[in-house]
């Protein structure tokens, strides 16, 4: 019989269909490897073709080379203004397009994803990020900041280049007002954060965890909305990303690259998405929030129920996927 489960974090309710159920294996994308070469000259984020791309705006070296640069996205979904407008009438609501969107590129190798990079890689890039998400924050018009990584056509991405985004808007999205309002109202309730007590007793449990080690635990919650849906929650309760540490950042890097390993080496190299939930430095104290990394592994798709209702139905069990993960020998 199906199982009704409520996310806490997201404040959404997921159905656990064990009659549709699949085994983790089912979810495997055959033939999903690419063969692609190391550099592509028509591609603008390859090492060589910095010319294609506007003048960048943060890079990382090593050995005379870089390792990641920023440069602004030439799609950008929000631009740069110096000033804000907003009107109201009536049912009518707007205000000034106004924010700042870049493109972090992982790595100068077209070929090269996170799940095969060095970890000292992957830690240049996760240093780009909270370089950028700091420095975003200092424009003062900005109030949230959200980095996120598109992998595969099924998570969106159009290039195939490795790379990330980062996004400053002059507002603060539904979605998370929804989450810090839930967060805040748990807090009032039981004087706890909300994400500690589901660390802790998934830690406890044992069945659902990836894996850690001394800053981060991965897992995938008792309430997943979607198969191999994953969180990455720092062990040092936090609420603001920016507020990580360099050893934080060194295990953070560790700790995504083997999650995104197992998912390629077990799934073979899905589509996903990943994305940074965090509140702002200004905010880095508050006691009700956590700031987390998202996976979504696109390895369903969303139809008429969830869109109806908002509601998610998983047609597997996350401890079985979890198992799954945890099991691959890499």
């Amino acid at each position: 019989m199906s199982e009704l489960r409520f996310n806490f974090v997201t404040g959404d309710w997921v159905i656990i269909a064990p009659e549709r159920a699949k085994r983790p294996e089912d979810f495997v994308t055959a033939g999903k490897k690419d063969d692609l070469p190391a550099y592509v000259p028509s591609c603008p984020l390859c090492a060589g073709n910095e010319g294609q791309t506007p003048p960048e705006t943060f890079h990382i070296d090593r050995d005379n080379r870089w390792t990641v640069r920023v440069v602004p996205n030439k799609f950008a979904a929000v631009q740069y203004e110096t000033s804000i407008t907003r009107q109201s009438s009536g049912a009518k609501k707007s205000m000034t397009g106004a924010g700042l969107h870049e493109v972090i590129i992982d790595t100068p190798l077209h070929n090269a994803s996170l799940a095969i990079l060095p970890r000292d890689r992957v830690e240049d890039m996760l240093s780009a990020y909270r370089q950028r998400f700091l420095d975003f924050y200092k424009t003062k018009f900005i109030e949230h900041v959200i980095i996120f990584k598109n992998h595969g056509q099924r998570a969106g991405t159009s290039l195939q280049h490795p790379h990330s985004q980062i996004v400053g808007t002059p507002v603060i999205p539904g979605r998370l007002k929804g989450r810090i309002e839930g967060a805040l109202r748990y807090y009032d309730d039981f004087g706890e954060c909300l994400c500690c007590l589901i660390m802790k007793e998934e830690l406890n449990d044992g069945v659902r965890i990836i894996s850690q080690n001394d800053s981060f635990v991965a897992f995938i919650p008792y309430s997943a909305l979607s198969p191999f849906h994953i969180w990455i929650f720092p062990k040092r309760h936090s609420a603001c990303f920016g507020s990580i540490t360099e050893s934080e950042l060194h295990d953070l890097a560790g700790i995504l690259k083997e999650t995104l390993q197992r998912l390629d080496k077990g799934l073979g190299n899905p589509d996903f998405n990943y994305v940074i939930h965090s509140l702002s430095p200004q905010e880095c104290a508050v006691k009700y929030f956590h700031w987390y990394v998202s996976i979504v592994t696109r390895v369903t798709r969303t139809a008429g129920f969830e869109i109806g209702t908002g509601m998610y139905i998983n047609p597997s069990v996350p401890d079985n996927n979890a198992r799954f993960l945890r099991d691959i020998k890499l």
